[in-house]
Formats: C-alpha cells, structure tokens, sequence
C-alpha cells in the first residue's frame, strides 16, 4: 500500500492539470476511510486517472512545445531585421529535431516524395526506355519488353531528336529533363521524332504513357547444372512477384537443387517483401522476425504453408551495403540453420521506420520499434556518438581491417546468440557477420579502369560500338549461349578504348593496362550481352571471376562442408 501511495503522490505531482489533481487528493483521502471491498473500486479507478494523467500529461507537453514553436516563428515572421523563408526554416528545424532520434528518422520534401516512392513502388508512369545522352544526344539504349515504346517499334540505337515538336538535340540536355518531358501520367500522349541509322529522313511517333515497372530483380540464371542464382537490389512491392517468377522459371526449365541468393549492396526496402522472401525458404509456423518499441507491442512475422523453396541447399550473400530487409532475411536463415551466410558482416540498421504525411504532403519516415531476428538479435549498429560518426563506420571497418581479416572483427561475449535448431554461436550488435567470411576483393579497384568508367569512357565506347555492330553481333549470336561461348574483345577494341580515354584527359597507366586487361574484356563482354538480352546475362559474364560466389558454390556443392558449416564445426 505504500508504494502504491507512493506512486499516486508522484503522478499528482507531475501532472499539470488541476482538476485531475484535485480529483486524485479526493480519491486517496477515502481510500483511507474505506473498508476492503470499497479500497478494490477506489484502487481501479483511481488506476484509470493515472493512465488519464499520462495521456493528458504527453497531449499538453506536445501542444506546450508547439505553442512555443508558433511563437518563434512568429517573432520572426514580425520582427527580424531581414527577410525571412518561414516554410525554409520550418524544413531546417525539422531536419535537426529528426537528427536528434536516430540516424534513420528523416524529413523528405513534398517534391522528393514521389521519387522516393518510385523504386519501392515498382512502377513509374512513361515511355519504357532507358536511355544515355552521347555527344548531346538522347539516344535509346534499350526499350522495356512491352512497354509502350516497343510496342510502336521504337528501336535500341534510335537517336530522339524532338519531343512534342521542340527540338532535344544540341540543347545541353540532362537526365532530368528527359524525365520530365518522356515521363507524365498514364494514358497520355507524347510525339517524338527520331533518327535511324539507315533511314533518311525522321521518323514520327506516337507514344502513349504507360505503367512501366522497376524490376528488384537484377538476375537469375543457372550457375551449374543444379545451382541457381538470383540477385535482388531492393526489396519492393513487386519483389516477392519477382523471386517466384524466377524460382518457378529455374525449376521448369533445370533441375534446381541449390540456391545462392546474392543481396550484396542490397539496401532495404518494404518488411513485408522481406517476411514474404523468407517465408520462401522456411516451413510454416517458423519465427521470421519480430518488432517492439516503446510505444509498440512485439509483433510477431511467421513463415505461413507458402513455400518454393523450403528445401535444398541455401547460400545468401550479404556485404557492407547489405542493410535492413537484408538483413532480416539473412538473419532468419541463419537463426534457423536453414542456409550459410557467405561475404562481409551486413551494415546494421535493425530499425523500423514508419511514414506519416505532414500538412503540406511532405513526409517524415520515423523510426517507431527496433526488428529482432528469431534467436533475439538485434542487428542495429550503436549510434550513440551521432549521425557523424554512424555514417563513418564504413570507414572503420576499412581501417581496423575488417574487410581484409575475419580476425580483426571483434564482438563482445555479451553479443553471442544461439541458433535455434544446432545451437551454434551467432553475433548481434551491429549488422549479421558471415559464417563463412570472404575478404574484399581489392584486385578489382583499377584505378585506370574505375577513372575511364566514372567519365563515361566505357559507356559511350559500347554505345558506339553497338551503334556499328548490333545487327551483326544479332545474326551472329542467336542465342546468348553462342555469345557466351565464342564472342571476344579484341584487343584493337581495348586500344580504341585506352585512345577514348587520352581524349578525355585521362592519363594511360601501362602498368595498370596490362593487370587490367582480362577485366576490362570481361566487363565490355558483359555490357554488350545486357545490350543485346537483359541484366541476367550481363551478371552471367561478370559473375564468372567473382570471390565470393566461387567460394560459395565450394561450400554448396560439398556436403560435408556445408553440414559442417551449418553445425558450427567449419573451419577454413
């Protein structure tokens, strides 16, 4: 009874509303004077101010502060010596507040809003076109399988020299002002005029704006003869469509027994696309993962009867740029030994964000309860000593070496976790850390090369190549499986390329041009067959020297490896 009195005095005593006040003084004087069975009602109702109390206590601290903000703004807007952007200011106040939360709670302007939608939305409204501006000229690089383009016959190599009658060309066009004249709402129209190699004169078009998507899957083919690959970028509202069109598709046409899921430099996206993933690879009724905060009760995501591949061996791919939803999937099939986790420790943003609209149709997406794996882990990385210092840990990791050493990675005991069927040791704090480590493969950071990427070199070196040879590579190579086997980039090819870069002012490293020779062919051969067929095809090409999937299909395709690893008896 005297903690209890204890607890109401001090409830009467930080409230600020007076009529609660009087009223909880009142109800403890009779408590006092009351028999048994009365002290039971006083008890519950004086149980049902205080939960009144606090309600009323958080409403007026909110409409206090605000009232102090109206003022300044206020003050401001009627006596500041210059003028003033009251809607600027706002903007800038809020963007401080949101930085004094967390690292992942953030302002975004009615303007950026759609945008920020589309990726995760999977679809915009437009023409169905990707497109590079070469030489100041807005040429088609590809049209999107039915989209709206192909479907009048809008061709790869077409150079777009008018948009509804204004010219294009010659004018010091952007990307965004491409987006804004090709793209707009669906079902209207735009007129464009185009030139064709071969063709004379200009050819006319009328385009009507469609939905055109924005795939998170960026591949998926056959590594070997029973193991598939499949890569996603982002986890959207078309993500999980996506995943079992290709799983269904691997199944049908090989017999698929094994699966590596590469979600390196996969940022995130939608928990449910996440959920949905993960419920792919676990039987019904497994914990995926669950969600709380202060002013959320736990949540609880369970694997449901779905199921395209709950069986068959699993490796999931994660790095540094690995966050979030990534996370989740890579941390559910970890906790429950259902696959091995191959690559670099994962970012670490164990943190749930919510969007709400603001009054002008701007957003904040605010962080409203941490995600915990099954075992308990939160992956969240600290952010204590602010953004600052949150957004440098890249660079940490560099430094400490991290990125080269599985062994300069240290996590305190306190961090240690149990899977949930071979009760073998994983780790929270701060991202998901591999079972099987692979350091960063630095012999892929060609200065020369990397410099005549970021200037467009290699871009406008196939653009124009593709320009003289399309039709020739297409009759040439019917089927990618031809292209793959017997195409070659020549080494004239290369010298032509290295000649583009002393144009640019790129200075020739012969050192480096010998080293980077294989790597260079490799990744021209790979951009002219994403030209030719599509993204799955490039990363067939490019994947063939990568580290980690190498690494992976060891440990995949020996059994007594992957149960070792899975039993946490692995050793390199």
């Amino acid at each position: 009874m005297k903690t209890f009195t204890s607890a109401i005095l001090k409830h009467i005593q930080n409230t600020k509303v007076l009529l609660l006040k009087r009223n909880l003084l009142y109800l403890l004087t009779i408590i006092f004077e009351s028999n048994h069975q009365q002290m039971k009602i006083y008890i519950r109702t004086i149980s049902l101010i205080i939960s009144l109390i606090v309600l009323f206590s958080s409403t007026y601290a909110v409409e206090d502060q605000s009232r102090k903000f109206q003022r300044l703004l206020r003050l401001i807007d009627s006596f500041y010596a210059d003028s003033t952007d009251l809607e600027k200011l706002t903007e800038v106040a809020i963007i401080s507040l949101l930085s004094e939360l967390d690292p992942h709670s953030v302002y975004i302007s009615k303007d950026e809003v759609e945008k920020m939608n589309e990726p995760l939305q999977g679809s915009f409204d437009g023409i169905g076109i990707s497109f590079n501006i070469l030489r100041d000229t807005l040429m088609v690089v590809q049209t999107i399988p039915g989209g709206p383009s192909e479907k009048v016959g809008l061709q790869a190599g077409d150079r777009i020299m008018f948009i509804d009658n204004e010219p294009v060309a010659g004018i010091g066009l952007t990307n965004q002002m491409v987006f804004d004249r090709l793209r707009g709402e669906k079902g209207t129209k735009v007129s464009i005029r185009i030139l064709r190699k071969g063709e004379k004169k200009l050819l006319d078009f009328v385009i009507i704006r469609d939905k055109i998507p924005i795939f998170s899957l960026d591949a998926s083919y056959m590594l070997d003869n029973k193991t598939g690959y499949i890569k996603l970028n982002r986890f959207s509202a078309t993500t999980t469509d996506e995943f079992v069109k290709a799983i269904i598709d691997l199944k049908a046409q090989h017999k698929l027994q094994n699966l590596i899921l590469d979600l390196r430099g996969n940022g995130g996206g939608y928990l449910k696309s996440a959920h949905e993933i993960s419920d792919h690879f676990l039987s019904a009724q497994k914990l995926i993962v669950y969600t709380e905060g202060l002013r959320n009760p736990k949540k609880d995501y369970l694997a449901t009867t779905v199921g395209e591949f709950e069986n068959g061996k699993l490796a999931v791919l994660i790095d540094g740029g690995s966050a979030s939803a990534s996370e989740i999937v890579a941390g559910a099939v970890q906790d429950w030994d259902r696959g091995i986790i191959i690559g670099r420790r994962s970012f670490g943003k164990g943190l749930v964000q919510q969007p709400y609209y603001l009054s002008d149709l701007s957003m904040i997406r605010l962080t409203t309860a941490h995600y915990y794996t099954p075992s308990g882990r939160c992956i969240q990385k600290p952010y204590e000593n602010g953004v600052k210092d949150y957004r440098n840990d890249y660079i940490e990791r560099v430094n400490s070496g991290e990125l080269f050493n599985r062994d300069s990675l240290h996590v305190a005991d306190s961090l240690e976790y149990k899977t949930i069927i071979n009760q073998r040791t994983v780790y929270g704090g701060g991202g998901v850390i591999p079972d099987i480590f692979v350091p960063i493969d630095t012999s892929s950071n060609y200065s020369y090369y990397n410099q005549l990427v970021r200037a467009s070199v290699v871009n406008q070196f196939v653009i124009d190549y593709m320009d003289n040879n399309r039709s020739k590579l297409m009759q040439q190579y019917p089927n990618f499986e031809a292209y793959k086997a017997n195409y070659k980039v020549s080494n004239e090819m290369l010298e032509q390329l290295w000649a583009n870069g002393d144009e640019k002012n790129i200075e020739r490293d012969a050192a480096s041009i010998e080293f980077i020779t294989d790597h260079a062919k490799r990744h021209i051969k790979a951009i002219i067959a994403r030209d030719l067929w599509n993204s799955s095809e490039f990363y067939s090409i490019i994947n063939a020297n990568d580290t980690v999937i190498q690494k992976a299909l060891e440990i995949i395709n020996n059994a007594s490896k992957y149960d070792a690893v899975l039993k946490g008896t692995y050793n390199e």
